[in-house]
């Protein structure tokens, strides 16, 4: 069992969240992201760095994740495959993607892709806050919970 982080573009209050998460829980946790990130001095905790590209920190992750892994990431594309091998995807703003969502999901971030493409829609989600932080925790507190039964 293993916390992944798609590092890159993750909050850093979020980091800080799941550092401490695995030190408690005795968690291992990997970053994996292309530019060097700083982590704590533990053998729970390390990070992957990998070469700059299109969805190359996405595409080692989803080498590497096995079922019982939960990765940490705000990529709906990458969560869709994630959950297609059977482990878990958790957006940092506390929203879980399963098999039931997760289609939707990535359905509805193409469709507002198009349209701002199209220039029918402008802007992006709203800013990260207090409400998404504790979402994040709720559902981070449950999946250990749950994978250490």
């Amino acid at each position: 069992m293993r916390i992944w982080i798609d590092a890159d573009a993750c909050p850093r209050e979020i980091k800080e969240m799941l550092f401490r998460a695995a030190e408690r829980t005795k968690t291992r946790l990997t970053l994996v992201a292309n530019q060097p990130m700083w982590t704590p001095r533990t053998e729970l905790i390390d990070s992957i760095l990998v070469p700059g590209g299109f969805d190359v920190a996405d595409r080692e992750i989803v080498d590497q994740v096995d079922p019982a892994d939960l990765v940490i990431t705000a990529d709906i594309p990458l969560a869709a495959d994630v959950v297609a091998k059977g482990a878990t995807a958790l957006n940092p703003r506390g929203e879980l993607y399963t098999d039931a969502n997760v289609g939707d999901r990535l359905a509805t971030r193409d469709l507002m892709h198009d349209l701002r493409d199209a220039g029918v829609v402008s802007g992006g989600p709203s800013g990260f806050n207090a409400k998404h932080r504790q979402a994040f925790a709720n559902q981070l507190d449950r999946w250990l919970t749950r994978a250490r039964k």
